[in-house]
């Protein structure tokens, strides 16, 4: 199977059945219509819808969520009116279950055939369970709307033909000027071994670094997010933050008490009206209205002991001076200039031009190094995710869910 390239649609549609299938369904329709006559629906029958619409799901994600079944079994029974279920409220209840049953039942299936994003969780299955641990926790699965979080090694590769490749590009990224085309390739041909690391061996950070120089430079953590979710990071974050700008500023200036003081400050600190400022204030500000702790995110050169980065688990660190780029490395040093980005307790990269920049590069960071949201910027990041970004369908929390509602009033 090739990667992924659409996140789970907006509206489920139904896919085309067999011939034979659909020829069924065709007449129970317009029986359906005609008299009101629900189908009968034979075993064979079933089994050849539910196995259809399995396939269909798992091109979207291996493991849908609740609502993602009730999404597909609404389609189905509004699509075939005659598949609808009597003395059911909502008429696809059971069609809910069995496709939950179903769905478990194809992964099994592709676990046989060595699926890498279901064979990684396949001993988390009764007794199996790795030190007797449920077998539904610590599940392998995407939770920020990735469409590849584990993909299958390329066809005729295997992980030591990858690592021959890895070693072909790290060399490269030691020349003065690397090819942008051989990076761009092997970095291509690369991506299921990194994710099989990023997501199954969970290296640190500097180990990373040190095995994919490439990935630390911003053209490269773009590519990543975009295959890993199939978005481009820059102008999708960029575009969104203006469009919703606006709003944000009068949203800010309404708000009164403790919050609405912090947000006036952050106003009246804004330099000018430019986009990269107004971009900044947005970002400055979202976290205080979203109730989070941006005071540990955003630091200043002022602030930048060797204790304070090294305590820093994901932040920001912005400096006014002006100095050379340096390239990404890892240390406690302050940034010379522009902002740099915390992850671990050390400055991965430096010298980045903008606040927005930087944090749309961390963003992508998160994502390419397989990081979980900071609890102290949880529900900035899941807005960036789902509302500036539109990625996953997860049911937001009542801060983000209600700034959302504000922003389309």
């Amino acid at each position: 199977m090739s990667t992924r390239t659409l996140q789970w649609p907006g509206e489920f549609e139904i896919p085309k059945f067999s011939v034979d299938v659909e020829y069924r369904l065709r007449q129970g329709n317009l029986l359906y219509l005609r008299d009101g006559a629900n189908l009968k629906v034979t075993k064979e029958l079933k089994h050849d819808i539910l196995q259809k619409l399995a396939e269909t799901m798992y091109t979207f994600q291996p493991y849908p969520d609740p609502g993602n079944f009730e999404e597909v079994a609404k389609a189905l029974v509004q699509t075939h009116p005659c598949l609808k279920e009597r003395g059911s409220s909502s008429g696809f209840a059971g069609w809910v279950n069995s496709l939950k049953f179903k769905m478990g039942n194809y992964r099994t299936k592709l676990r046989q055939m060595g699926r890498r994003d279901v064979t990684i969780n396949s001993r988390r299955r009764g007794g199996m369970s790795p030190d007797g641990e449920h077998p539904r926790k610590n599940i392998k699965k995407a939770k920020k709307g990735e469409l590849n979080f584990l993909p299958d090694f390329p066809d005729g590769m295997d992980e030591d033909k990858l690592e021959e490749l890895r070693q072909h590009l790290a060399h490269e990224m030691k020349k003065a000027h690397p090819s942008t085309a051989i990076v761009n390739r092997y970095m291509d041909l690369t991506f299921a071994l990194r994710r099989k690391e990023a997501v199954h061996d969970k290296p640190p950070i500097a180990e990373i670094l040190h095995r994919w120089p490439a990935l630390f430079t911003e053209s490269q953590i773009c590519y990543e997010f975009n295959r890993i979710v199939g978005k481009n990071l820059s102008i999708s974050f960029l575009q969104a933050l203006d469009q919703i700008a606006p709003n944000m500023i009068e949203i800010f200036k309404k708000k009164t008490g403790t919050m609405g003081q912090k947000l006036n400050q952050i106003i009246l600190e804004a330099k000018t009206t430019t986009p990269t400022d107004i971009r900044c204030l947005v970002l400055r500000g979202l976290p205080v209205i979203l109730g989070d702790d941006p005071g540990v995110f955003f630091r200043t050169s002022s602030d930048a002991t060797d204790e304070l980065v090294a305590e820093t688990a994901v932040g920001l660190l912005m400096s006014p001076a002006d100095g050379a780029h340096q390239p990404p490395s890892c240390s406690h040093q302050p940034p010379s200039s522009g902002v740099a980005i915390i992850l671990e307790g050390s400055i991965l990269m430096a010298d980045i031009e903008t606040l927005p920049q930087a944090f749309y590069i961390l963003f992508g960071l998160v994502y390419a190094l397989h990081l979980d949201y900071p609890r102290y910027m949880r529900n900035t990041f899941n807005f960036v995710q789902h509302v500036l970004l539109n990625i996953g369908k997860e049911k937001l929390n009542a801060k983000v869910q209600t700034l959302k509602n504000q922003l389309t009033m």
